[in-house]
């Protein structure tokens, strides 16, 4: 009689024990931060401001859809809510009507700003509790499953 293989199951069991953690370390940080943020300002506002500050340039919706893995739904959600507060221009695209065109103001660029000033001491006390060396040894390969995760 062979034994059955249990190198399958233990990575299934490691697979399952990884996404596991790494799902409620998203919740659990999504949770700090959202906390944190000024008033009125949601995590997908931070992040959609926080991209187009550090490309300053335009991007369409549908661009910035793909670069989030959202909806084009959701995004215009999101950037109709940053337009009424005035932290993003949307305009047309002269040449594709159909088309218009994402940047943020010099108001987004403030909330961004501010926003990131409140959450940072709450990463920063995070990645002094784990150490410099284990978050710098670890994000590789945070890194190279995120770009797996993306070719799906």
């Amino acid at each position: 009689m062979t034994e059955p293989d249990r190198t399958a199951d233990k990575t299934e069991d490691l697979a399952a024990a990884l996404f596991s953690e790494l799902f409620m370390a998203d919740q659990l940080a999504r949770n700090r931060l959202s906390k944190v943020l000024p008033k009125g300002m949601e995590l997908s506002h931070f992040s959609v401001l926080n991209l187009l500050a550090r490309v300053s340039d335009e991007r369409t919706p549908a661009q910035l859809a793909r670069s989030f893995h959202v909806t084009r739904g959701a995004m215009t959600n999101t950037l109709t809510r940053l337009e009424w507060a005035g932290h993003v221009h949307i305009r047309p695209d002269w040449d594709d009507a159909r088309r218009k065109f994402v940047s943020i103001s010099p108001a987004g660029r403030a909330a961004r700003d501010a926003a990131l000033q409140a959450i940072t001491p709450v990463l920063g006390d995070v990645v002094r509790a784990l150490g410099a060396a284990r978050v710098r040894a670890v994000l590789p390969v945070l890194r190279e499953m995120r770009i797996r995760m993306e070719g799906d």
